[in-house]
């Protein structure tokens, strides 16, 4: 195809800062919701609820994206590894601070656990191609369905158990800040693959054309997401404790 191996594609990288961008707003009035500086219900309003939704779906399509371009560009398992690793180390980490900072609710299968297990069933699955469309349909339905056996008194109670929630066959969400379960979200990730797959062997020039004016920044912050999204949500939090210790004075 004609592809570097080690080229990136800046729209990618620009759809992926779009949602880092969205996320950071979104941490940052949770934030503020934390200091009591701004109330709002986060776990029921459909205002918070949804867009939480939408913010996870647009990272784990375009880590799908992400897949894809790999795929196409011939990249190796070991510098798949070599990445795996560094999002499964940060995902330990998200529990280590969270532990701390929320102990009864505690991040243990959040948005980078489940990119992790998500990354590797996306990657030996990237031979599937247009069933990749299909799998990611069924995984999404299987999530809802599996709520509808539970409400029947069908599916195992067990299921909603912490040692198997993290496969998404619930029938009610479990405590935690961050719950990323593998179904419906493998399905996302799916689809991205298969939309990144099509993209680039089909029309590559929508992947790899140049930049809308603008857009170099978002692009800078998709090709730095992980470190991002580590240390977005300390300096948030560091900041508004200054600021409501000087309120306090």
């Amino acid at each position: 195809m004609g592809f570097a191996t080690t080229s990136r594609y800046a729209r990618i990288d620009a759809l992926r800062g779009l949602a880092i961008v969205w996320m950071t707003a979104y941490h940052f009035a949770f934030d503020l919701n934390w200091f009591g500086l701004w109330r709002q219900d986060f776990y029921r309003d459909p205002v918070w609820t949804w867009q939480r939704t939408a913010i996870v779906s647009l990272f784990l399509f375009c880590a799908g994206l992400g897949q894809a371009a790999a795929t196409v560009q011939g990249q190796s398992w070991r510098r798949f590894w070599r990445r795996w690793v560094q999002v499964a180390g940060c995902a330990l980490l998200v529990t280590a601070g969270s532990a701390m900072a929320f102990p009864r609710s505690f991040i243990y299968f959040g948005v980078l656990h489940g990119i992790a297990v998500m990354l590797v069933i996306v990657r030996l699955t990237a031979g599937w191609g247009r069933w990749l469309v299909p799998a990611g349909a069924l995984a999404i339905a299987a999530h809802f369905a599996a709520a509808a056996l539970h409400a029947r008194g069908l599916l195992p109670d067990a299921l909603n158990a912490p040692a198997w929630n993290w496969l998404g066959l619930i029938g009610r969400k479990p405590i935690t800040e961050d719950y990323v379960p593998l179904l419906p979200w493998l399905g996302v990730m799916w689809w991205g693959m298969a939309a990144g797959m099509w993209l680039l062997r089909a029309r590559p020039g929508v992947v790899a054309a140049p930049l809308p004016v603008g857009a170099a920044p978002l692009a800078w912050l998709g090709r730095w997401s992980l470190s991002w999204y580590m240390l977005h949500q300390p300096v948030l939090l560091g900041l508004l404790w200054v600021v409501v210790v000087g309120l306090a004075r």
